[in-house]
């Protein structure tokens, strides 16, 4: 069956079908290496956000569905102010696909009037814990008044390396912005990971800057000049 056309009056089905039209296993094996579930190429499902411009309702209904693809495609079509802080804990709390989880904090939350609330509140939630890392990344690098580096760098010092994977991933970045950011910190930052190799062994294709915070801090700060 082909699916149909898509418009901005398109309704939550037709988004659905029009994705599972655009399945493609080779697309689902390389997603599922990075614990998605889905074989939408993610340029495709951009083209089909595109076609529905911004639709908040429609948004919900896509949400709603449960379906990584649709909520992809939720997330491209609403925006930050779309959204209650209890949604989006809410949002948070039943996204369990890391790409759904990365788009909803870096497309939505980070620019939503509620971000430091859910900050404060992820930071000191296990469950959610490395989103809270990520809102404090963002905060590190744009508005660092009022956040105690000392004290974080104290914590991921103390926890990073032992952390699941995921969180380990949000503690590192937070440790690599704090030295490209603050210069006062940048010696602290580079021995806390130096000492700490976590990711040093990372695969890092050619032309990519390698995760590990030593080498990251080292390459930002020599493109700042």
């Amino acid at each position: 069956m082909t699916a149909p056309a898509l418009h901005p009056g398109s309704t939550a089905a037709d988004v659905s079908a029009t994705l599972a039209a655009l399945e493609d296993p080779k697309a689902r094996a390389i997603n599922e290496r990075h614990g998605d579930d889905h074989g939408v190429n993610l340029t495709k499902l951009r083209a089909v956000a595109k076609q529905l411009k911004r639709n908040p309702e429609l948004a919900r209904e896509l949400w709603a569905t449960g379906g990584s693809p649709e909520r992809l495609v939720a997330l491209l079509i609403s925006g930050p102010r779309d959204y209650a802080a209890a949604d989006l804990d809410a949002m948070l709390r039943d996204a369990r696909i890391p790409k759904v989880r990365d788009w909803l904090v870096n497309y939505i939350v980070k620019k939503s009037p509620h971000a430091e609330e859910l900050r404060v509140a992820w930071f000191a939630d296990p469950e959610l814990a490395g989103s809270g890392w990520a809102l404090t990344s963002e905060r590190v690098i744009k508005r660092p008044e009022g956040l105690d580096l000392a004290a974080l760098l104290d914590q991921i010092e103390a926890e990073m390396r032992d952390a699941p994977e995921s969180l380990q991933w949000a503690m590192n970045e937070c440790l690599a912005q704090i030295g490209i950011h603050h210069p006062e910190l940048r010696a602290r930052a580079l021995d806390i990971g130096e000492r700490l190799q976590v990711l040093a062994d990372y695969p890092t294709p050619p032309g990519c800057t390698s995760p590990f915070a030593p080498i990251w801090i080292a390459e930002m700060v020599a493109r700042q000049g």
